[in-house]
C-alpha cells in the first residue's frame, strides 16, 4: 500500500512560516510545496478550467514523481449535472495533458442537490479512458444504494471516502483497487484541526479496508488558518508509517506555537508521531491571522465551515465546495 498524502491547493497565506519560510515568494510556492509533498488536489479547476499551457507550467516546475490530482470542474457536475458529458470531459482531459505523466486521479464532486441517479453517472464514467483514475463524492444521501456501487465497481472508480467533523459522511465502500479520501473538517484545537485519536481512526480504517497495497490518496481540506491541513497532513503521515503503511514524502514542519490553553492539543502521542516521520523520505521546508471559529452550515448538509470561507458557496444552487 503507497499512501498519497497531500491538501486541497497550495495557495495560502495563512501557510507562510508554516510549510512556506518567509523568505520564499509566492510564485515560488508550488514549487517549495513539491519539495515536502508528492501530491496535491487542485481545486481552482472546479471554478475555471485552467489551459493546457498552465497545467504544463505546472508540470515542469515540480518533480518527475509528483502528482496532481484535479478537480473536475463545475461546468460538468454542477451547471449540466452530469448530462451529456462527453465534451466536458474531453475538454477536461484535453487541458490536463499538459500535466503528462504528473497526471492522477480525476474527482467529481457531485452538487449536494444531485440526486442518485446511476445510469446518469454511469454514462459520465464511460467517457474516461480506462487509464484515467476517477473518484466520486456525492453529497445526498439517495446515492447510498447497490445500483450506485455497481457502478462504481464495473468502472472502476473509486467511491471518495469524506470526513467532516472526524466523522465518515459517506459509506466506506470499496469499489476500485485503490482508493481516494478527503478530509474536510476536524474536531481538535485549535479549530479545524483533527484531534490525535481522530487521524488514528481514519488510519486504521484505511489499514483493515484496503490490506492488499493498493494505492492510496488522502487529501486534507481544512487548510486554513495557521496551516491545519498541512500540520495534519504530516501527522497522518506518520500516524500511517507507524501502522505499517508505505507513505509518500511529507514535509518537516517548524513547531507550532501553542495558543491558548497549556500544551499542546496533539501532545499526547507527538513523540511517537515524530519517531514515526522520521522514518518518512521528508524534505525541508521551513502564523498568520487567526479567523473566528464561528460556523454556519453550507449546502453540503453536514459541511460546516467557517464565516471566513463561507464565500466558497455558490449563491445560485448553494452548493458547496468544501
Amino acid at each position: 500500500m503507497t499512501v498519497h498524502i497531500g491538501t486541497s491547493g497550495w495557495q495560502y497565506r495563512d501557510w507562510r512560516g508554516v510549510l512556506y519560510p518567509p523568505g520564499v515568494p509566492q510564485r515560488r510556492w508550488l514549487e517549495a510545496y513539491a519539495e515536502g509533498f508528492g501530491t496535491v488536489e487542485l481545486n481552482n479547476s472546479f471554478y475555471r478550467l485552467p489551459a493546457r499551457e498552465l497545467f504544463a507550467a505546472w508540470r515542469e516546475r515540480t518533480p518527475e514523481d509528483f502528482v496532481f490530482a484535479v478537480k473536475a470542474n463545475r461546468e460538468l457536475t454542477h451547471v449540466r449535472r452530469l448530462r451529456e458529458p462527453a465534451e466536458q470531459v474531453r475538454q477536461l482531459l484535453g487541458h490536463a495533458e499538459g500535466l503528462g505523466g504528473r497526471l492522477g486521479p480525476v474527482l467529481l464532486q457531485l452538487p449536494p442537490s444531485l440526486r442518485a441517479d446511476p445510469a446518469l453517472l454511469d454514462d459520465c464514467l464511460s467517457c474516461f479512458p480506462a487509464a484515467v483514475r476517477v473518484a466520486v463524492e456525492p453529497r445526498h444521501d439517495s446515492w447510498w444504494t447497490p445500483a450506485v456501487r455497481a457502478v462504481l465497481e464495473r468502472r472502476n472508480a473509486a467511491l471518495c471516502w469524506a470526513d467532516v467533523e472526524a466523522r465518515p459522511v459517506t459509506p466506506l465502500w470499496r469499489t476500485a483497487d485503490w482508493g481516494y479520501l478527503r478530509l474536510h473538517l476536524g474536531t481538535g484545537l485549535p479549530w479545524p484541526r483533527y484531534a490525535p485519536d481522530e487521524l488514528h481512526t481514519w488510519v486504521r480504517r484505511l489499514a483493515a479496508g484496503r490490506p492488499d497495497g493498493s494505492d492510496l490518496y488522502v487529501y486534507f481540506n481544512n487548510s486554513e488558518p495557521d496551516g491545519a491541513a498541512v500540520r495534519d497532513a504530516v501527522a497522518f503521515a506518520g500516524d500511517a508509517v507507524a501502522a505499517g503503511m508505505k507513505v509518500d514524502r511529507v514535509p518537516r514542519l517548524p513547531p507550532q506555537r501553542e495558543r491558548g490553553g497549556t500544551g499542546s492539543p496533539h501532545g499526547a502521542s507527538s513523540a511517537d508521531r515524530s519517531a514515526a516521520t522520521a522514518s518518512l523520505p521528508i524534505r525541508s521546508a521551513s502564523r498568520a491571522s487567526s479567523c473566528s471559529s464561528a460556523r454556519r452550515a453550507c449546502a453540503w448538509a453536514r459541511c460546516p465551515v467557517s464565516v471566513r470561507r463561507i464565500s466558497r458557496c455558490r449563491a445560485d444552487d448553494g452548493s458547496c465546495t468544501c
